[in-house]
C-alpha cells in the first residue's frame, strides 16, 4: 500500500492519529526487529524470559516465605502467590525500561524520516509484551504442578494485562520524552524500577501493607498503581483467596489514566523538538 504524505504547516497536527493507523506497518516492523534484536547472539535466547522471573520468585519465596515468615492463604503456595505478582510488575517494569530508551535507541531514523513518532515507544512495549506471555505459560504450568485449580475470574485477566500495558505506555511516554532532553533520566529509570519492586505487593499480599498503614491512609498506598494491577492479577487465579481492595483498585486505575494523559501530552508537546535535541 502506498500514500502521498503532504508536509505543511499544522498538517501533522491535524492529521496525527489517523498517520498512527495509516504507518500501522511501520509499527509491525519495529516490533519485530525489537524482538529479533533482543533475542539476537544470545545463548539461552527466549529461555531467558523463563529464567528471570523463575529466580527472582526462588529469591523472593526465600527472603518473604522462609525468612519473613509470610504466611499464603490456605490452599495457595506461596511460590505461585508470588509469581503472580511477578507477571504483571516485569511487564510494566520491562515495558518501562524498553519505553524510556526507545527514542534514543532510533535516533537516525527520526532525524531522518517522518512518521508519528509515539509509534516507537509503543512497539518497544511489545517485545514485553511478548516476554509477559512466555512468563504466563508458565504460570499455568506452575498451577498444574502445585495442583491448583485457577479461579472462574480468569476470564478477567486480559482486562488487568490491558491495565499494565497502559501503565507501563503512560510513564513509558513520559519518561522517553524527558530523557530525550534530559539524558541523566536513563540513570532514574532503573532506580524507579528496583524501588518501585519492593514497594509493590510482588513479594506479599497488599493486606501486609494494609496493617503496617492505618485504615485512612490505606488509598495512598493504591496511588502506585501497579497495586492495583497485582491485586487483580492475583484474585483472577486465586478468587477470593486474595480479595481485591475494590476502592484501592479504582484509584490504581485512575492513576493509570492520568499518567497516560500526561504522558500523551508531554509527548505530543515535546515531539517536534526530538530531531534537534536527539
Amino acid at each position: 500500500m502506498s500514500f502521498e504524505v503532504f508536509i505543511e504547516p499544522g498538517r501533522a497536527e491535524r492529521n496525527y492519529w489517523k498517520d498512527l493507523w495509516r504507518y500501522r506497518e511501520l509499527f509491525y516492523i519495529l516490533s519485530w526487529r525489537d524482538l529479533k534484536v533482543r533475542y539476537k547472539q544470545t545463548i539461552i535466547g527466549v529461555v531467558w524470559s523463563v529464567l528471570r522471573p523463575l529466580l527472582t520468585m526462588m529469591i523472593f519465596t526465600f527472603v518473604f516465605g522462609n525468612i519473613a515468615k509470610f504466611n499464603p492463604p490456605e490452599g495457595i503456595k506461596y511460590a505461585v502467590l508470588v509469581f503472580a505478582g511477578l507477571l504483571p510488575w516485569q511487564f510494566f517494569a520491562s515495558g518501562l525500561t524498553e519505553a524510556s530508551n526507545s527514542l534514543i535507541g532510533n535516533e537516525r531514523l527520526i532525524s531522518k524520516v517522518y512518521f508519528p513518532r509515539m509509534i516507537i515507544p509503543a512497539a518497544s512495549i511489545i517485545t514485553s509484551l511478548v516476554d509477559f506471555f512466555i512468563s504466563l505459560a508458565l504460570m499455568f504450568l506452575l498451577l498444574i504442578w502445585y495442583g491448583i485449580v485457577p479461579s472462574i475470574n480468569i476470564f478477567f485477566l486480559p482486562l488487568f494485562i490491558i491495565m499494565a500495558f497502559f501503565a507501563s505506555f503512560g510513564v513509558g511516554l513520559w519518561l522517553t520524552a524527558l530523557n530525550v532532553k534530559y539524558r541523566d533520566f536513563k540513570h532514574v529509570v532503573p532506580f524507579l524500577v528496583q524501588l518501585g519492586l519492593y514497594v509493590s505487593p510482588v513479594g506479599f499480599l497488599s493486606d501486609v501493607a494494609s496493617k503496617i498503614i492505618p485504615e485512612k491512609f490505606r488509598l495512598l498506598y493504591y496511588l502506585n498503581p501497579m497495586a492495583g494491577v497485582i491485586d487483580g492479577f492475583r484474585w483472577c487465579f486465586f478468587g477470593e483467596k486474595t480479595p481485591i481492595y475494590w476502592s484501592g483498585m479504582f484509584v490504581s486505575l485512575v492513576v493509570i489514566i492520568i499518567f497516560l494523559l500526561i504522558g500523551i501530552r508531554t509527548f505530543r508537546k515535546m515531539e517536534k523538538n526530538f530531531a534537534d535535541l536527539i
